[in-house]
């Protein structure tokens, strides 16, 4: 993907930073308000990559849009800017919010399910993650009605496949394999 080892680069530097300040925590929010306002907005996901924009636009506009960010945000602006990166502000931020939830041993934990979770579920599932992996995790819900019921949880290298899709494939390929039943 175009930018990412740069991104990675960018977003490691502003941790270091912000750790150095004590600062994390407040530039981590930044990052999330960032990464969400870009990926929901696409005229300005545009307008940070297009070549016919000066970058003086560019920087004025962040500075209005993202009024109340942390000084070392506001200066990612400027060095992203600086070097022609602006680009990449989401990915940096994305990079940015992967290495603070490893700094603070958060994993993220994505559920595939059929429906949205429920609360109750949500907290059943962040149990089984603390009990898997010693560790808090975000969850991150992802429909795909093909799973037809239960769910795929992915935590880092664990997967956990208890959709009704998988019981039915693995049903399946028992009876393939079942001389008796293959002949019928």
């Amino acid at each position: 993907m175009y930018g990412s080892k740069a991104a990675l680069r960018y977003a490691k530097a502003v941790i270091s930073l912000a750790k150095d300040k004590n600062q994390t925590k407040e530039v981590n929010e930044d990052m999330t308000l960032i990464s969400n306002t870009i990926a929901s907005s696409h005229e300005l996901e545009v307008f940070l990559k297009s070549p016919v924009i000066k970058d003086s636009i560019k920087k004025d506009s962040l500075e209005e849009i993202f009024k109340n960010v942390n000084g070392i945000t506001s200066n990612l602006f400027g060095v992203l800017i600086e070097n022609k990166r602006i680009d990449i502000l989401e990915m940096v931020a994305s990079k940015y919010k992967q290495l603070y939830d490893e700094m603070n041993n958060v994993q993220v934990a994505k559920v595939t399910t059929a429906f949205p979770l429920t609360p109750a579920l949500e907290s059943k599932i962040q149990t089984k993650v603390r009990e898997l992996t010693g560790n808090e995790a975000k969850i991150q819900n992802i429909i795909d009605e093909s799973i037809i019921g239960g769910f795929i949880l992915r935590v880092g290298d664990i997967q956990y496949n208890g959709s009704v899709n998988a019981q039915l494939n693995n049903l399946k390929r028992e009876f393939k394999n079942n001389t008796y039943v293959s002949k019928i």
